[in-house]
């Protein structure tokens, strides 16, 4: 079975083929490393809440979009339904959202619980000194610049998806 590679896209910039030359290493990779770190910081402040990153996570998206239907929200959190699904389970057993029925007999809506906002409020005050202490760490131009640069990255990837959708 033969495997379908995307063409290459240029770069934005004129500068592709010569920052082509010098790129080394696996951008898989580093993009691993560098979230684990990053995830390595949140934790250090959002674990005293009894939350993980992706339950907070998880927890602040429900609480600003929900009631709001699984297939939705995993769109919307670029999760695949299974490791939505996963992830939604500790949060319904401490109770902090709740399953309930949809628009139909086929449906399910996620919603958070009165514990689930107040959980998220405390979470949330834990998420801004973390926010806080890395943009001091980092450097707000830096900041800036990763922000824009993963939106454009993740802007492309989906232009790409789409396109192979069709």
């Amino acid at each position: 079975m033969a495997t379908h590679l995307p063409e290459s896209r240029p770069a934005s910039t004129g500068t592709a083929s010569a920052h082509a030359a010098s790129t080394r290493g696996c951008t898989n990779l580093k993009l691993r490393q560098l979230s684990r770190a990053v995830t390595r910081h949140y934790d250090a402040y959002v674990a005293p809440t009894g939350l993980k990153n992706t339950q907070y996570s998880l927890l602040s998206h429900v609480v600003l979009l929900g009631p709001i239907r699984p297939s939705a929200l995993a769109s919307r959190m670029r999760l695949d339904a299974s490791t939505l699904t996963r992830n939604l389970q500790p949060l319904v057993a401490q109770g902090w959202i709740q399953m309930g029925p949809g628009d139909d007999a086929r449906s399910r809506l996620v919603a958070a619980t009165e514990a689930g906002r107040d959980k998220r409020a405390e979470g949330q005050r834990a998420w801004k000194q973390a926010q806080l202490a890395l943009n001091a760490r980092l450097g707000p131009e830096r900041v800036a610049a990763l922000h824009a640069m993963l939106d454009d990255c993740l802007s492309v990837l989906d232009e790409d998806d789409e396109e192979d959708a069709e």
